[in-house]
């Protein structure tokens, strides 16, 4: 269940999204990128700031899970892998939320080993109080307190992405 007010709303989140389109845009000047989005999680935040992002790039997307209903189990399955090949490309792995750390860790793990030229980080959301493994963060949205958040395409038993705002969910009996 959902109570009160959102915790970031619309007007938050894109005005948000525009500040990170510009700072990626002046970092990748003169370059072009391939922007790796995260799914399910991060569909709607990838959609936003690819179409804000100034230089030109490709796009493609990992379907990776650790979760089982609202805690990660901290193993990490792959539902589907990249199809571009990310050797020797400047890759901006575009991500939801960072919580915990390990499904991030494991996909920049797995993408190093691919010898990209570069590999940068973007997340809407860090969640830095339940961190378990340090990962460097290039960009990053908002830093969020250890609240079970849901919108945005953030989920709970994959109901909630489509709300256009971020909220506190609140599980009921």
């Amino acid at each position: 269940m959902i109570k009160g007010k959102p915790f970031l709303t619309v007007e938050q989140i894109q005005t948000r999204v525009r500040e990170l389109a510009e700072s990626i845009s002046r970092d990748y000047e003169g370059k072009d990128i391939l922007a790796v989005g995260i799914l399910k999680g991060a569909f709607m935040f990838f959609a936003d700031i690819v179409r804000h992002i100034q230089v030109p790039m490709d796009i493609d997307f990992l379907i990776v899970s650790s979760y089982v209903r609202t805690r990660s189990s901290g193993e990490m399955k792959i539902h589907a892998d990249l199809r571009e090949n990310v050797g020797d490309r400047h890759v901006l792995l575009i991500e939801d939320i960072v919580d915990t750390g390990l499904t991030l860790n494991y996909i920049k793990n797995m993408l190093l080993d691919r010898n990209p030229a570069s590999l940068r980080i973007c997340t809407f959301l860090d969640k830095k109080p339940r961190r378990k493994i340090d990962v460097h963060i290039d960009y990053a949205g908002y830093e969020v307190p250890d609240k079970y958040l849901v919108g945005y395409g953030l989920d709970y038993e994959n109901k909630f992405r489509n709300l256009p705002y971020i909220a506190v969910f609140k599980e009921t009996a």
